[in-house]
């Protein structure tokens, strides 16, 4: 197994699937807020992050428990499934009240597809190359944070909000096509019955992996505050285009995941989060001191840095961890700390973003010091296992 090779058609068809799934629901991101405003909601404007990582959040567990019994490729199917109904449901529901419950339901499709993704990746990769493989698939993963905002503010400045949801449907349809003919690599699944939706503690957390789910919580706090606030923060500084940040940062990020999960399987994943959580510090510290469009964009440049670094490590420390037969449930406990960090970063910052745009360096500066906790943490453990 650990002379297989990594680049395999299926392999490349799982990235694809990957960049398009992301890029379907990541379109809608940069016109959100001005969409839910001219419903009539900005004060709801907090909830349009933080109600779609409820959900996913809420659905983790389910998705880790089926990807373990039933297989990966049907629960990556669930979730891209849903992004294809919503898009379909936006244009219907206008009502404020209508739109937040649709980020509720949308909010499963993050919760079913990326577990299986990454459960299906270890499945026919060899482990002493997960944190490449994980680095190369979330490199496409993560373009869709870049792609998607990109030709959603593209598509709304030349057509209507139902054309751009629309839109997203297609998009999700492309990704089902990429993965409909793979193989279920899962080779002791069972059938779907009721009794596997029944969820206990143990189907939530796995202890095994809670070390990585810490400081993945930690980490995605600060994606709850960009997708919340940076949009917004464009427009004050006199930024028209309120993806620029989004796409500066995702090609940063790009440039150094695959390098990143490669040193990551060659040296130690505690070294390569600690510097990523040292970049991860200094954007924020930037975003607040340099109230500029060139310091917004140095900033965004710092901040995919640190995400490049961070996220394939965090998830192939966390498969390192678990028990090879409960990889669903592992990469799941990661990404409910991910959702809940995206979720109280967006709620939080909504909040105080109440209080003006004048305020916000003190939402940056706050969640600096936060990191700086968690680098101090990470590099007591690192110190200590090299001894």
């Amino acid at each position: 197994m650990k002379n297989k090779s990594l680049y395999t058609l299926d392999f490349g068809l799982l990235c694809l699937s990957s960049i398009l799934f992301s890029s379907s629901y990541n379109m809608l991101i940069p016109e959100l807020p001005s969409y839910l405003e001219s419903l009539g909601g900005k004060q709801y404007i907090g909830l349009i992050i933080s109600l779609f990582t409820l959900t996913s959040s809420i659905s983790r567990p389910f998705s880790g428990k089926l990807t373990d019994t039933i297989g990966r490729k049907p629960v990556m199917l669930i979730g891209i499934a849903v992004c294809i109904v919503c898009g379909f449901l936006y244009p219907i529901l206008t009502s404020v009240y209508g739109f937040l419950l649709l980020r509720l339901l949308h909010g499963f499709s993050t919760g079913f597809s990326p577990t299986a993704f990454a459960a299906f990746l270890t499945d026919i990769i060899p482990s002493n190359r997960w944190g490449e493989a994980l680095g190369i698939q979330s490199l496409f993963f993560s373009s869709g944070l870049a792609l998607g905002p990109a030709l959603g503010s593209l598509i709304k400045q030349h057509h209507t909000y139902n054309f751009l949801f629309y839109s997203t449907s297609f998009i999700s349809l492309l990704s089902v096509l990429c993965i409909i003919n793979l193989k279920e690599p899962l080779v002791d699944k069972n059938n779907f019955k009721i009794s596997l939706l029944r969820i206990n503690l143990k189907d939530i957390i796995d202890v095994k992996v809670i070390y990585p789910a810490i400081i993945t919580f930690i980490s995605y706090l600060s994606f709850g505050i960009v997708l919340t606030l940076i949009p917004l923060f464009s427009l004050s500084l006199g930024i028209m285009n309120k993806s620029l940040f989004f796409i500066v940062f995702t090609l940063a990020s790009l440039l150094v995941r695959f390098v990143a999960g490669k040193l990551s399987d060659k040296f130690s994943r505690h070294l390569i989060i600690i510097l990523g959580l040292i970049f991860l510090s200094t954007s924020f510290l930037v975003i607040g001191f340099y109230h500029t469009k060139s310091g917004l964009v140095v900033a965004a440049c710092i901040y995919g840095i640190a995400i490049g670094m961070l996220a394939p490590t965090l998830n192939a420390w966390t498969v390192d961890l678990c028990n090879p037969k409960e990889k669903g449930k592992a990469i799941a406990t990661m990404f409910i700390a991910l959702e809940i960090g995206i979720g109280i970063g967006a709620i939080g910052s909504g909040w105080y973003f109440q209080k003006g745009i004048t305020e916000i360096s003190i939402i940056f500066y706050t969640y600096a010091i936060i990191v700086f906790s968690s680098l101090v943490y990470m590099l007591f453990t690192y110190i200590k296992d090299s001894r």
